[in-house]
């Protein structure tokens, strides 16, 4: 992998949440991130939202992206992202669990990586409206390395039902 410290990256992340009080939790969230060490929050999509995907018995998501730069490398990025996570009390009790907070790392630049750790771009992050639609928001232009412009990927999800709020 190529030496990404000392040199600004972009970088997205998805925002998601559905528990305790889940426009409060993205808007905590874009603060924390706007903090992290070495890294600049240069865009925040408006809130999206979108029914649960797979365990549908719980209430509906709060979701957003933005666009940071950072001299992290992934996996520090990676680990602040988490320790975010937890301090919105994040807890994984199944797959596709209802959360206080997920935020995960959609593109890394141009980074393809496949780790046991860590997958960039988010592997489903092209089959799925609550993140496309917030993405091409702030991104309209992205092309998502393995997967296509996302213009098309979002016509791929039209079936999805995803409601872009009027918050400020």
């Amino acid at each position: 992998m190529p030496d990404y410290s000392k040199q600004f990256n972009d970088a997205y992340i998805a925002l998601g949440s559905n528990l305790e009080d889940p426009i409060r939790q993205i808007q905590s969230a874009y603060e924390k991130i706007a903090e992290l060490p070495d890294t600049h929050l240069l865009q925040r999509s408006s809130l999206y939202k979108s029914e649960p995907v797979g365990s549908l018995n719980q209430p509906d998501y709060i979701n957003a992206v933005a666009k940071i730069d950072t001299i992290l490398t992934p996996f520090e990025l990676l680990e602040a992202l988490l320790s975010i996570e937890l301090q919105h009390d994040r807890v994984r009790e199944y797959h596709n669990s209802p959360r206080t907070l997920d935020l995960d790392i959609l593109l890394y630049d141009k980074l393809q990586l496949h780790d046991d750790k860590l997958i960039i771009p988010h592997p489903r992050m092209s089959q799925r409206a609550f993140v496309l639609c917030p993405l091409f928001e702030i991104a309209p232009e992205c092309h998502i390395p393995g997967h296509g412009k996302i213009d098309q990927l979002i016509a791929a999800c039209s079936n999805q039902v995803i409601e872009r709020l009027n918050i400020s």
